[in-house]
Formats: C-alpha cells, structure tokens, sequence
C-alpha cells in the first residue's frame, strides 16, 4: 500500500510506529514547509528513510497514494481532505469532529461522490459504535457522554475560562452542551463525540460534559445509550498519547486498524 499522512506530529509518529512493516510500500506525508526536516528526523528515528515529504496538498494528490490519513487538525480536513477526496483518494480522517461544521461536512460528501473515494472515519478512542449504530437503526436514540482528562490536556482550550486550570483540586466540569457545541469549541480534545454524533442520533442529539480532573491519570469516556430496544452503558479509561496530552493512546491504535481494514478492502 502507498500510504499517505497529512500531517506528522504524535499521532502519525504513533501509527506509523505500530504498523506491520509489511503493510507499507511507499509513503508519502504532507506537512507544512517549517516541519519538513523535523519531519525527516522524527521518520528516521522510526527507520523510515524513503518517505516523500512534501509541502504542498497539490504535491500529495499527485504522488497517487492509495490511502490518505489526516492527522492535522480541523484546518487540515477543509483545505486538504476535500482535494483528496474530489482527486479519487480514499481518506481517513482522525478530526471527525470537523464535520461539526454541516456546510464541511456537505462539501466533504460531495468531494467523495465526485471522486468516487472512500470518506473514512474511524472511532478513535472508544468503542461501541457499532452497538450504538445499530441501535440508531430501531428508532429515537439518545446518548450522554462524559470526558475526564488531566488539567494540562485542557490547556489552551475555552477549559481555562471555565476555571484555572494549575489550582483545581477536585474535579471541574468546564463545559456542558451538545456534541457540535463540544466538536467546533474543543477540536483537539473532542472528535470522540463526533464519533458518537455521526454513528447516532447526530450532532445535536448528544449531550456532552467535558471535566477537568487533577486526580485523573489517564482519558475517561464514559458514555450511555437509550434507545427503544436497548440501553448501555460503555466506559473506557485509556492512557495519554505520547508527547499528546489531549488524545488518548488508543486513537493511534485505532488509526492503525483502520489502515489495515481499508487495506484489506481495497
């Protein structure tokens, strides 16, 4: 497979680190102009050293890969994931909470009927939405997801106007509101509830709490599911994400299998 990363920062580095080398034929990655020899080092050190890093989105489009994944931000899913989309490249994309936005999300699925490709969303960093798909299929469906992460994850995020940060001694909740409010106000700390919003009821049927916990070790979700047929109740408490704070460990791995699944499909 010629895979393609748009973007090379913890995430990237931590997919690329746990996938077979046996998966990979060539690779491609995308980041801006001031990163490509950080880029180069950070690739060597995981003993990658025939990766094209290019600077531009037009320059990946051309290298052809046979899979795109975004692991840049919200920005990097409008300007870039829509031209991979339009050009035929199957994407992933790890910001899911981008499609928050309802006209990125439109242009998005248009982009990916134009070119025929594939616009993939993994679930990240908890599981579940299978069961949760499933059961949005049987009728109303409601879902209520709670987020406890250390103070520092939160730092640099609306959060620190909910309270300061550096002298919470309990657990602080620093915002209460729907899944869209939650994906466009915390972009980096959010795309799980996105993941819940699209496999459920949507980004306006999922009531979020996000909460600052100085206690907290690692990133809790919590989330519970009422629907007609069944309800549920799902926790996961994954650790933090090397050199990432606000994602969990998991969200590489599920990239990785993700990677692989749209390998084996295609």
């Amino acid at each position: 497979m010629h895979l393609a990363f748009i973007g090379f920062g913890a995430i990237a580095a931590a997919v690329l680190d746990v996938l077979p080398t046996s998966a990979l034929s060539r690779l491609t990655v995308l980041v801006r102009p001031s990163a490509e020899q950080r880029t180069e080092e950070r690739l060597a050190e995981l003993g990658v050293r025939a990766a094209g890093i290019v600077a531009r989105p037009d320059a990946l489009v051309a290298s052809r890969p046979d899979l795109a994944v975004e692991c840049a931000g919200h920005a990097a899913v409008e300007g870039v994931v829509v031209e991979t989309l339009r050009a035929g490249i199957d994407t992933v994309v790890a910001s899911v909470g981008a499609l928050a936005d309802p006209a990125l999300q439109t242009r998005l699925e248009a982009a990916a009927a134009t070119g025929e490709a594939r616009l993939i969303l993994p679930p990240g960093a908890i599981g579940g939405l299978d069961v949760l798909g499933a059961l949005a299929l049987g009728g109303d469906v409601r879902v209520r997801y709670r987020g406890t992460k250390p103070p520092t994850a939160w730092v640099g995020t609306p959060a620190e106007e909910a309270c300061d940060l550096s002298a919470i001694s309990e657990p602080k909740v620093v915002f209460e509101g729907s899944a869209r409010e939650a994906a466009l106000a915390f972009p980096k700390n959010a795309n799980v509830v996105a993941a819940l919003a699209l496999a459920g009821p949507g980004f306006d049927g999922v009531d979020v709490t996000l909460i600052a916990d100085p206690g907290a070790v690692a990133n809790r979700h919590a989330f519970e599911i009422w629907g007609p047929t069944c309800n549920a109740r799902i926790e996961i408490e994954g650790n933090a994400l090397a050199g990432n704070a606000r994602s969990s460990g998991t969200t590489a791995l599920s990239l990785a299998r993700t990677i692989l699944d749209a390998k084996a499909c295609g």
